[in-house]
């Protein structure tokens, strides 16, 4: 059987699948690396919604992928970028998915870890001057859910702080506080802007030399208060100095979806753990690469992951923030949900010609459990936007 897939250039050619799926099985938790997949929402194609109304969830299979993402052992990461938190789930709907997935991940013993911000600032106001006061609050009404839950924190990085900071000490005035109030060890998340353009100068510096020093003046600050941090900045060099100029015992997850495998595996000098919205779509298969990483076998673990880097690649090329788009596409394809609809209407922010290269770079790698339904269903796709078969 083939398949006629449209290229950038509008030709169709055409493409013979894969017909069996890369075999990997449900395991035990990792030993070598701590590793989470940030993962996705699942909306409800049957809502009567507009693009800019609160998110309509379909919470059964929402709370399913998770527990696919646990039986591999992979951590979930929730309410983060990959949730689309700030592109269609609002704090609203973020708290609501925090207490579903804490609750879950309780009853099925799941490692979780949940997004701390300041969304439920309203956006309209994000060019206005909050007080730091205010961002202050924000925080802690976020942290105070999540730490009721039982889930570990991820403060992540404040629209509105990037909007009102004037300079490195608003960000060490903030993020002291809340270290200082934090009742357990969280993890700090750099998201860089090619993932939100309003985070650009974070830090209170565009240089990135110099926010990196901020940044980590507030790690040497509480290091006892920080698990670790997120780099998502794309730049495996950076992450790499980031990582060598940690306090000891504070971890380094890597959010590079461009490096991720030989950050990983790390050098003589250290390693990177993972907290990865490619992994979403590669959870089994990630979940296996580290298995083998586990036993000491870097080339195996290599050999495994690297293959997947230009599926990442394409997901997370320009505009990177529409990634979540290819990772719910993947997710339909795979029948982790029974249809291609996003909160926000996100299923339209990437083009036909984008959908089929990530179709087929993802069957080329075996990550669809039942190839011949992912057939069809891309199929079905292309038959809405007029290509025949």
């Amino acid at each position: 059987m083939t398949i006629r897939l449209p290229d950038s250039g509008g030709t169709l050619r055409t493409y013979e699948p894969r017909t069996e799926p890369l075999a990997v099985t449900p395991g035990t938790p990792f030993t070598s690396r701590t590793v989470f997949s940030a993962a996705h929402v699942v909306a409800d194609p049957y809502a009567d919604v507009s693009p800019d109304s609160p998110a309509a969830v379909d919470w059964d299979a929402t709370l399913a992928f998770r527990r696919h993402l646990w039986s591999h052992g992979l951590g979930v990461a929730e309410a983060m970028d990959t949730a689309q938190r700030g592109m269609g789930l609002d704090w609203a709907g973020a708290a609501e998915l925090i207490r579903r997935s804490a609750a879950e991940a309780k009853s099925v013993g799941g490692l979780i870890a949940c997004g701390v911000g300041t969304d439920q600032l309203p956006a309209t106001e994000i060019g206005h001057p909050y007080s730091l006061a205010e961002i202050r609050a924000a925080y802690e009404e976020q942290l105070a859910l999540v730490e009721e839950s039982g889930a570990q924190a991820i403060l992540m990085a404040s629209r509105a702080l990037a909007a009102v900071a004037k300079g490195p000490e608003d960000y060490l005035e903030v993020y002291g506080h809340l270290l200082r109030q934090a009742s357990e060890p969280v993890i700090l998340h750099w998201l860089g802007p090619m993932f939100d353009p309003a985070l650009e100068g974070y830090w209170g510096a565009t240089d990135l030399d110099a926010a990196t020093r901020t940044f980590l003046d507030v790690i040497a600050a509480h290091p006892d208060k920080v698990d670790g941090i997120k780099v998502s900045l794309l730049d495996a060099q950076r992450e790499i100095d980031i990582r060598r100029r940690l306090p000891q015992g504070v971890r380094c997850y890597t959010g590079d979806d461009f490096n991720y495998p030989e950050l990983i595996a790390g050098d003589d000098q250290g390693f990177s753990h993972a907290l990865l919205g490619i992994f979403d779509p590669l959870g089994p298969l990630a979940a296996e690469a580290v298995r083998v990483l586990d036993t000491g076998d870097v080339r195996g673990f290599r050999g495994l992951l690297d293959p997947t880097v230009e599926l990442s690649r394409h997901l997370f090329q320009t505009p990177t923030r529409f990634y979540k788009t290819g990772v719910v596409f993947l997710a339909w394809l795979a029948g982790h949900q029974s249809h291609f609809t996003m909160v926000g209407g996100l299923q339209s922010a990437r083009s036909l010609p984008h959908f089929a290269k990530a179709y087929e770079l993802a069957d080329g790698l075996g990550l669809f459990p039942d190839p011949k339904l992912a057939e069809e269903r891309m199929k079905t796709l292309l038959s809405v936007y007029g290509v025949n078969q």
